[in-house]
């Protein structure tokens, strides 16, 4: 297996404050802007994209003062929805028990419908996330939680790390920027996602599976 960057990760099962796991070796250029290789016909279709709605329906499960999506809301990075019913009908919206998961070739509903993030408590997420719920739901490829409460867990990102993820692999760079800027821990995300991130964004759906087991092979008991 590479020596990349796969011996950092830290299994759900883990801790979260195993602030020393990985940070030494945190990738120096993880912050900046991340690059597609794109072709001279991508780069200018990607020059005159739509800028995408952000959504955000609460369920109103955590601590307030550490909700991402209400943050996002006060700069106007994102609106709320009061129902899952106002969730336009082919927007794409983020869901982990989702079946199918996001890639490049989701970018055209998000530009067109907007993208809608799901905020609730992980611990309570099993049993919500199984209802229906309108839209066309996807499940992120694995990444590590940049956040201090899930710091380097696999899959426990806040709310405006998924938003910005999902951005990011559909080619929305800028926009991801946005999102992360607000919070002092966003260019820890990048940092910590960098190399998979760049990988998810260059794969095709069928690709995914198999770079999310390159990054993030099964933990071994």
């Amino acid at each position: 297996m590479s020596q990349r960057t796969r011996g950092r990760h830290v299994d759900e099962g883990e801790g979260t404050d195993g602030h020393t796991a990985g940070t030494s070796r945190l990738h120096p250029t993880g912050d900046q802007v991340l690059h597609r290789r794109t072709t001279v016909s991508e780069s200018l279709r990607l020059e005159n994209q739509t800028t995408p709605r952000i959504l955000i329906y609460d369920y109103h499960q955590d601590d307030p003062r550490k909700c991402t999506s209400a943050k996002l809301q006060k700069f106007h990075l994102a609106r709320q929805l009061h129902s899952l019913k106002d969730i336009p009908r082919s927007a794409i919206v983020l869901n982990p028990s989702s079946n199918p998961t996001l890639s490049f070739q989701d970018r055209t509903l998000i530009e067109r419908y907007g993208l809608v993030g799901l905020d609730c408590s992980w611990n309570l997420s099993e049993e919500i996330l199984q209802n229906r719920i309108k839209g066309e739901s996807r499940r992120l490829p694995t990444l590590l939680a940049g956040n201090p409460t899930n710091y380097s867990i696999r899959g426990r990102l806040s709310t405006a790390e998924a938003l910005a993820a999902a951005l990011l692999i559909t080619g929305f760079e800028k926009e991801a920027q946005r999102l992360l800027a607000v919070f002092n821990w966003g260019h820890t995300f990048l940092t910590l996602n960098k190399e998979p991130l760049e990988a998810y964004l260059q794969s095709s759906v069928d690709e995914i599976s198999k770079q999310e087991q390159e990054y993030f092979p099964p933990s071994v008991a």
